[in-house]
């Protein structure tokens, strides 16, 4: 009898551990099929097509619905110039302003953008470059992934696996995700989304 309680107590320890140790999961931010979850914001025209979302035809910013303060998220995206330039961002802790629902999010974007000085990676505020890219590794019409933590005033930029941003700002301490579509003459497209909340 005493062999069967100390068995059951370890593995109700083991149990505990296994518990307290677990990472929180992965929830997925995008059915594959449809904008259902999304709010469209400003002109640019948002649809799916074969498990992507696309964005086209203006400037606009696609937010999705869960509110959050620390976090995890990763995707894949591209961009492509169509003729009047490409310029791309996902955006966290954003919110829609409450003066223009239509315009630039109230947040930290994580720039997606090829041709310019603060290029993919560089964590912007609205307008300004704020935390710079150590890195540009990724180019016009290419497939990347890309991943942003933020916990406390902490952020962090990952782009293809490698670490290039480290930044830390309090002033947005939560909200949602969005997608840009910065400007008519591009394509924005997003995949694989998912995120995690963190303590």
């Amino acid at each position: 009898m005493k062999r069967f309680f100390t068995g059951l107590t370890m593995l109700c320890l083991i149990f505990m551990a296994g518990s307290w140790s677990a990472k929180p999961q992965w929830i997925s931010l995008f059915n594959g099929k449809d904008l259902t979850g999304w709010t469209v914001r400003g002109d640019a025209e948002w649809k799916v097509e074969n498990g992507v979302i696309i964005g086209q035809n203006g400037r606009g910013h696609l937010y999705a619905s869960p509110v959050v303060k620390n976090f995890e998220i990763k995707g894949e995206f591209r961009i492509t110039d169509q003729g009047k330039g490409a310029n791309g961002g996902l955006y966290v802790r954003a919110n829609e302003p409450a003066d223009n629902p239509d315009g630039f999010p109230r947040g930290y974007e994580a720039q997606i953008c090829h041709n310019q000085e603060a290029h993919t990676g560089w964590l912007w505020k609205p307008g300004k470059p704020t935390g710079k890219a150590t890195a540009l590794l990724t180019k016009d019409g290419e497939w990347f992934e890309m991943k942003v933590r933020a916990v406390g005033d902490s952020i962090n930029i990952w782009v293809k696996d490698q670490l290039v941003m480290s930044y830390r700002d309090s002033e947005y301490k939560e909200g949602k995700f969005a997608i840009q579509c910065h400007n008519p003459g591009m394509t924005a497209e997003a995949r694989n989304l998912y995120y995690r909340k963190l303590k």
